[in-house]
Parts: structure tokens; sequence; C-alpha cells
């Protein structure tokens, strides 16, 4: 990112350093935040989906009860991030990742233009809803938390969850069930203040241990690097050494927690600047706050690691980073940068939603089709 207001770094530099260590104190560990409530019935978070999908987010994940906007939300993400044109290995197509062979069963005109079709985001999304739901009637018998059950089958089927009578024993089903559900959270307006993170203030420490170093695009800050970072680079870096692995591009990083408002930013958040505030696939840039409106980053080639103003155009939101939901964060293929879908039981490979043992209970009535949404837009990558 080019930061077009760079030339209040060493201003920053005096306001950050004057009483620092007291402002990380107050900012990480006081407490502004209590837990937040279950992501079941929850409303989106303004900036987490494109602009494009969110009426139809919203009103699909409410099809039934056992599923909710933030968790399709979290499913689509982690299938394909938003991808409409996806197309995996094994043949799993479209935003939702269906098999050839399970779409027909399940497929929902979504924007109600006559058409069923797997690469129209909109019907993908209302028919991801409309298979979930009728994966939860399968399992409804199944005692525990109806959604978990939900997911389990979604990963396994259906008949590895009745016969487990819950969550099958399988790590890739279990992870899956616990990821979907952590990245919910990133995916759910607070309705109160965001809980603070205690590990926050150590990763501030290391990148300001690395101000005044030049930037390097794709920099790491490998020793064959000379040490030097992008901006995500950094980010990464930082938030490893105090033991949380954040995925090497900004806009999967920006799903790495929960959402605090402007207000509420505590030092450690990370704040992401996007070409599109309407599209978080077009967040470009991030960067870790340090109080006082200021952040850490890696500005862009020419610069070094410096205090700059968060208050721009470009500012999109912000991110406390949590453990759960780092790790809940999709991989990406190192040659395409698309996002890598989940694995199965059994399966070497990522794959599309898992087919039922034998037909799924009839579909639960379908709300009417949402007209297609305005807005939104374009695609980006992040460094």
């Amino acid at each position: 990112m080019v930061l077009r207001k760079g030339g209040t770094a060493a201003a920053a530099a005096g306001v950050v350093a004057f009483g620092f260590l007291g402002l990380v104190t107050m900012g990480t560990y006081a407490a502004s935040g209590t837990p937040q409530q279950s992501a079941n019935r929850s409303a989106l978070s303004p900036g987490t989906v494109p602009a494009a999908y969110q009426d139809s987010i919203q009103k699909w994940g409410s099809l039934c009860p056992e599923i909710s906007p933030p968790m399709l939300a979290a499913q689509l993400y982690q299938e394909s991030g938003f991808d409409p044109k996806a197309q995996s290995g094994v043949g799993a197509q479209g935003m939702a990742q269906f098999m050839p062979d399970t779409w027909p069963v399940y497929a929902t005109d979504g924007d109600g233009d006559g058409r069923k079709d797997v690469w129209n985001p909109y019907d993908a999304i209302a028919t991801a809803a409309v298979y979930d739901c009728a994966l939860a009637k399968d399992v409804a018998g199944v005692p525990g938390d109806a959604q978990a059950n939900m997911l389990a089958a979604y990963n396994a089927g259906p008949y590895a969850v009745t016969k487990n009578r819950g969550i099958p024993p399988y790590k890739e089903t279990q992870g899956y069930v616990r990821n979907i559900q952590a990245m919910a959270r990133s995916f759910t307006a607070p309705t109160a203040p965001v809980e603070v993170s205690a590990q926050s203030a150590a990763a501030i420490y290391f990148a300001q241990t690395k101000l005044g170093t030049p930037y390097l695009w794709g920099g790491d800050g490998a020793a064959w690097q000379n040490g030097r970072f992008d901006c995500s680079g950094l980010t990464v870096a930082a938030f490893n050494t105090v033991g949380i692995t954040l995925p090497r591009v900004a806009n999967d990083q920006w799903y790495a927690g929960p959402h605090p408002s402007r207000d509420q930013l505590r030092p450690g958040d990370l704040v992401f600047f996007a070409t599109d505030l309407g599209d978080p696939r077009s967040i470009h840039h991030v960067g870790i706050y340090v109080g006082g409106g200021y952040m850490i980053n890696a500005p862009h080639t020419g610069a070094v690691i410096r205090y700059d103003k968060i208050d721009t155009r470009e500012y999109i939101g912000a991110t406390r980073v949590t453990t759960d939901g780092a790790q809940a964060l999709p991989t990406r293929n190192d040659n395409s940068g698309a996002v890598n879908a989940p694995s199965r039981p059994g399966t070497t490979a990522p794959t599309g939603p898992a087919a039922p043992a034998q037909p799924a209970a009839a579909a639960p009535p379908a709300p009417t089709a949402p007209g297609r949404p305005s807005g939104g837009g374009g695609t980006g990558g992040a460094g």
C-alpha cells in the first residue's frame, strides 16, 4: 500500500513513544470487553463479506435454526474465499464447492432468474443453506449441539454423525466443526465491546524493534532478505513471537478474530486498508495499532517500517486476533492463491460437501428468493 499521508510518521513516533508502555498496558488489559454472544442467530459484521453478497447471506443464513448468517459466511469463505469461479482439483465447483452429483439434488434459484447455476454466487449461497438445513433435519435426533452435528454431517456425511451419536472421531471432521464455529465469530457483528487480547503487547514490541527497517515486497524478515518485511510479513512475524500463526496475506488476516469498532481499538489490533470498502477481498494493507490513532506498518517500496496514522479514506476496519480465529483460517494454494477447501475423512485432497449416505430428507421450504443485491466489486491481493 502506498500511504498517501505518510508525512506524519515523525510526529507519530513522538506521540507513541511518550508513555508507550502505559498505553499498551492500559489498552491491552483494561476491562473494555466481555466475551461475545454466540454467533448462532447474529447479524453479519460490517465489511466481512463482499457487499454484493451480504443481503443474500443474511437472508439464506436464517433459513433454519441450526444455521446463521455468520456461520454460512464462514462456510463459504472456508470453501472458496467467496470466489464464485472456484474449482477444485477433484471437481468441486463454485462458491460453495458442490460436486456435480450433489448439486442437482439441492440446487436452488437464489436470485429469481429462473435458473439453478452452480457458478451463480446467489444460487450457490441459497443452495448451501438448503443443503445445510437438509443435513440438520437428517441428524435432528442426534444429541448435542445441533449446529455442530450439522457441520459434522456436512464434512463426514449424516450417517457418520448418526452412527456415532454426535461428531464422529475423525480429526478432519472435528477440526472442521471447530474451525467453522470459530471463524463464524469473526463474521458476527459485535453486540458488546470485543474481549481484549493479552498477547498484543509483545507483538507490538517485536514490531517496534523493526522501526527503520527498509520495506521489501514479499519480505518475511529472512536473513537472505536482510531482515526486511512487507506489511503482512511484519504482522506474521510479530504474532509468531506470541505463539499465533497468521496467514501470509492481509485479506486472510482480516478474519483472524472479531472486529472492534473504531472507538474500541486497542494496541495490538490489526488495522486494514482496502480499495473498495464494500469488499474485503480488496484489502491490500495491514498494520499493528499502537494507540492514539497510529499504527506500526511496513508501508511500501522505498519506505521504512514506521508509525503512520490509520485514519485514511481506505481504512476498512480492524481485527482483534485470537488464537482460535487464526487457527480456523483456510490455507491457500501456493501457485494459484486459491483457497484450499477443507479435507474430508479418509481423503488426501479437499472435496466438496459430503454426499449423504442415503437421500437426505426433503429440503425445507426456501424463503422468497432475494433480488440480486447491488454493490460490491473488485478483487485484490495483499502484501
